[in-house]
């Protein structure tokens, strides 16, 4: 007998989730967000909780059960508050303008590099050097923010580059002749 899965998402007050053919369609404040749930994981939904077990007790199920509960957990959240990346650009003359939906990123190259922002991303330039991005959807908003750093990391020199704002750059010494 398949156990029930112990850790329930509570369903925040304005988030409606509806259920069909073990398709979640979960709509909020912000937006909407779907999830195709795996066939061998079962949805287990009251007024205020939905819950995930798995139909046996292979250890691959109850992988599986674990995973489809943080897929959805991670919607209700981002139709609730969104998720924001925050990035910081270091070095003389590296800056970032916003023309639209296509951010322009002068790092230091013979040329600015021009990123289209995809479908359900947003930026804000705070500043010249500071970039945050905003989506409901937490795996884009990470792939952009992967793909924007992956132009420039910063290197541990001087410090020059994109990286997260939380992220810690270990410094090291130049060589000394």
């Amino acid at each position: 007998m398949a156990k029930t899965y112990l850790k329930e998402i509570s369903i925040p007050e304005g988030v409606k989730v509806t259920s069909v053919d073990n398709k979640l369609n979960i709509s909020g404040k912000l937006g909407n967000g779907q999830i195709d749930i795996h066939k061998n994981v079962k949805i287990v939904q009251n007024e205020q909780t939905i819950a995930f077990t798995p139909t046996d007790d292979l250890k691959e199920n109850q992988a599986l059960t674990g995973t489809m509960r943080a897929l959805t957990f991670n919607i209700i959240e981002g139709v609730t508050n969104g998720f924001e990346k925050k990035l910081q650009i270091n070095g003389v003359g590296y800056r970032a303008k916003l023309q639209g939906n296509m951010l322009e990123l002068s790092l230091g190259f013979s040329h600015p590099i021009k990123y289209q922002l995809p479908e359900g991303v947003s930026a804000d330039l705070p500043s010249q050097t500071e970039i945050t991005l905003k989506s409901l959807d937490k795996q884009l908003i990470g792939q952009v923010a992967a793909e924007i750093r992956k132009y420039r990391p910063s290197e541990p020199y001087k410090g020059k580059g994109v990286k997260y704002s939380d992220e810690r750059i270990r410094r090291k010494e130049s060589k000394k002749t």
